[in-house]
């Protein structure tokens, strides 16, 4: 097949037969990327006017124009970035081999807020569930939203029902943490994700949204969507990248993982089946966590001793004549709202209440070459004085023995 069309001949060959084009040699590669793409400048611009042009008609009931939203979205809306897979799943890395493509106007009822996203599947398997790039339309059909997003609602009893406003807003301002550090800042995606929804499911899409870039309804043609989907893959795959090691976990949450793996081996993890960290590993994420605690408390006047080789506790730390009795926990995680304790640790942080400290060494980073593993990093939260009440105790396991005679 030739490629010496160009101009107006080849967006119109893009239009009609993006799917007929057959490539498979090293050297085409590029004009197929780059046919993709001027499939999308010539046509795609028109359907998301189009769907901002339907917008301000918006109702909850299945009438011409919702039924017209509908098929612009489901149909050349959805096929047009799935045609961009072969610029868009090299950007998710190891994620691209899962590159997956759906789309909703609602289900049963219309919904306010059509989308239409692209994702790994194994990394978020359903829309209510993990990170993915979603495109959002103003309710009043000003704005395109190119954002990255996470799932805001559970399937629960035959209906949806939205998250806590608290556990979005900490899974949201994880991924920004993980942009910012790997981009060096959030731009290009650094506007309000405001979509002027008012209905209680549309406002949790609204919240559970981590970056956001807003095109104007007037802009939408000169636009150039292939790159910046591009560029909104490239972000996401550097949250699945941090999701894939548990940095998006509490340190509890990547126990647990370990637990359930111990006691039931073979069954499926879902996304999380493929990480855990070996044993030398998680031996230098333990000493890491030590050194910081010991370096903490021996700058605060504390004289130092080692216990955990036969306690149930990590350090003493005496100053002052008085002793507090020092539990250290460290992890890979970002996040160190949960960890898991034995029931002798437990025991102890409520019998000697007020004398005995927490220590939590979060975002401790680890490099592995041949075996062998260093740790760095990490921060602080050092919680002297703790009461283990003030925290939510939950059973996650039990040991269950035969009844003797």
């Amino acid at each position: 097949m030739s490629f010496s069309i160009i101009g107006h001949s080849l967006a119109t060959f893009c239009h009609f037969h993006p799917k007929l084009i057959q490539i498979t040699s090293n050297q085409n590669q590029k004009k197929y990327l780059f046919i993709n793409a001027i499939h999308w400048k010539s046509k795609m611009w028109q359907d998301l006017k189009k769907i901002c042009e339907l917008q301000p008609n918006y109702s909850s009931k299945n009438t011409p124009q919702m039924q017209l939203r509908g098929e612009v979205l489901r149909g050349p809306l959805k096929d047009a970035i799935e045609d961009l897979a072969g610029v868009l799943a090299p950007k998710l890395g190891r994620f691209g081999g899962s590159f997956h493509v759906d789309a909703s106007d609602g289900v049963g009822r219309k919904t306010e807020l059509p989308w239409v996203r692209f994702c790994s599947s194994e990394m978020s398997p359903r829309p209510t569930e993990g990170f993915y790039c979603v495109i959002h339309f103003s309710t009043d059909g000003s704005a395109v939203h190119v954002t990255l997003s996470c799932g805001s609602s559970r399937f629960k009893g035959g209906e949806f029902v939205i998250l806590p406003e608290s556990e979005i807003d900490a899974q949201t301002s994880w991924a920004r943490g993980v942009i910012a550090s790997d981009f060096g800042s959030l731009d290009p995606f650094v506007d309000d994700a405001d979509f002027g929804a008012r209905r209680p499911l549309p406002k949790a899409f609204q919240r559970a949204v981590a970056i956001s870039k807003r095109v104007a309804y007037q802009d939408l043609e000169v636009t150039d969507f292939p790159e910046l989907l591009a560029s909104a893959a490239e972000r996401l795959k550097a949250i699945y990248d941090a999701q894939s090691t548990g940095r998006d976990l509490a340190p509890a949450d990547v126990d647990e993982v370990d637990l359930k793996r111990t006691i039931s081996p073979t069954k499926n993890g879902g996304r999380r089946q493929g990480f855990g960290l070996p044993t030398a590993a998680r031996k230098a994420v333990e000493l890491r966590a030590m050194d910081v605690a010991r370096l903490d408390l021996e700058s605060r006047g504390f004289e130092v001793t080692d216990r955990s080789a036969n306690h149930s506790y990590d350090f003493e730390a005496k100053r002052h004549g008085q002793a507090m009795k020092v539990e250290v926990k460290g992890t890979t995680s970002d996040r160190a709202d949960a960890i898991l304790m034995t029931r002798n640790e437990v025991e102890l942080h409520r019998a000697e209440k007020g004398t005995t400290s927490l220590m939590i060494v979060s975002g401790i980073r680890l490099e592995g070459v041949g075996g062998e593993y260093s740790a760095s990093g990490g921060t602080l939260e050092a919680l002297d004085s703790w009461d283990v009440d003030e925290w939510m105790l939950e059973a996650t396991a039990f040991r269950v023995s035969r009844k003797l005679d």
